[in-house]
């Protein structure tokens, strides 16, 4: 999302769980992650790109904005934002969102195995401020616009068949969305200071056309049990998809969301938290907060996209903070991974590894030039966990 200011609130509730998730399960914690040293080590001195970046690993630029992605005809869009990647055959495709008014949209990169480029192309056009997203079971891309009774687009990566809206899904501010293949379900949040969390639960798994929109409700603070309740109007008219269950729970400013082993990962911006949802026990949970820091300064703040690797680390980027990203541990370490030098205008979208997880794509949305026009994709490879 484009950087904005969020006044913080109180901490609520005295009781922090520890990490919720079988992902977490197990970690010798009893409170949300803390700094420490990371598993790659100290960052070194920043490279030819202008990224520190552990010993072992290094960085070269994929694209720019408003330049044809090298040995393709495809000029890279403005404002980079939420990605993904999709295994193709022995390679990969890396898709990107496209955060501008009324002509977003998103964009691919197709890689041979060797990593090199071997194409790129468009894959949703002329659709408004397309900020996070999510991929499905299914190899499909959901762009989600972040504007008021914002749609989510299903897309082809593969940019052969054409984009579809799916209404059934909610019009909000949509930020990121993330399937559970074990539920059927897409988890989805939304980027208001007292926005919700929701899943939409299709009809048929694997046909976004229809479906249950639900929004979470319940839970003391910051930890404890939820259910969930249908929203009665997902086109959010006359009274928005947020307002219309009463005791919805409230986040301050949703955006990026992952998956894995059970749990649902979400951060909230306004408030500076990654949150984690277990599944099958029906219950939230902190798995980092800046403020519940107890010694030195927070490492990770203005938090924003989530992914995460087969080692179970999550990689959590910053909008604005150090320009970071961060890895939480499993066992509850948060520490720098990488940091963009001379970009304090921009922030870090679409963090992503490919099928390999030997290899890390990520865009700072605005570069240098602190314009959507100066938007820089990057990939970064190296000894990642497996």
């Amino acid at each position: 999302m484009e950087r904005r200011s969020f006044l913080r609130g109180a901490v609520v509730g005295g009781g922090v769980a520890a990490f919720g998730g079988s992902l977490w399960r197990g970690a010798a914690v009893a409170a949300p992650a803390q700094p420490g040293t990371g598993p790659y080590g100290a960052l070194g001195a920043a490279d030819a790109n202008g990224i520190r970046l552990p010993a072992g690993f290094t960085s070269r630029v994929i694209a720019r904005s408003g330049q044809k992605v090298a040995g393709t005809s495809y000029t890279w869009h403005n404002a980079p934002d939420g990605g993904a990647c999709f295994a193709d055959g022995t390679g990969w495709i890396y898709v990107s969102n496209s955060e501008v008014s009324l002509t977003g949209g998103a964009g691919a990169v197709r890689f041979d195995s060797s990593g090199s480029v071997t194409g790129a192309y468009r894959i949703l056009s002329n659709t408004n401020s397309n900020c996070a997203g999510g991929a499905t079971p299914w190899k499909t891309w959901l762009s989600c616009e972040e504007v008021s009774r914002g749609h989510v687009y299903e897309t082809d990566p593969w940019g052969v068949k054409a984009a579809v809206q799916r209404p059934a899904m909610g019009r909000f501010k949509h930020e990121a969305a993330a399937c559970d293949p074990v539920r059927k379900v897409v988890y989805l949040t939304e980027d208001e200071t007292d926005g919700c969390f929701y899943r939409f639960t299709p009809t048929t798994w694997g046909d976004l056309s229809s479906g249950r929109l639900e929004v979470m409700v319940g839970g003391s603070g910051t930890s404890g049990a939820v259910t969930w309740a249908a929203v009665p109007a997902p086109d959010g008219s006359p009274t928005a998809t947020r307002n219309q269950v009463s005791g919805a729970k409230r986040f301050n400013g949703g955006e990026g969301c992952y998956y894995a082993d059970g749990v649902c990962y979400f951060t909230t911006k306004g408030d500076n938290r990654v949150w984690a949802y277990d599944a099958a026990a029906s219950t939230v949970s902190l798995t980092y907060d800046d403020s519940l820091v107890t010694s030195g300064s927070a490492p990770l703040t203005g938090v924003d996209n989530v992914t995460g690797s087969a080692s179970g680390d999550l990689f959590v980027a910053e909008d604005g903070g150090s320009m970071d990203i961060c890895v939480i541990t499993p066992d509850g370490v948060v520490a720098p991974f990488l940091r963009i030098e001379g970009q304090s205008g921009s922030e870090i979208t679409g963090p992503a590894f490919s099928p390999d997880g030997r290899r890390l794509y990520f865009s700072s949305q605005r570069g240098t030039s602190g314009s959507s026009s100066g938007g820089i994709t990057y990939e970064v490879t190296g000894p990642f966990r497996a």
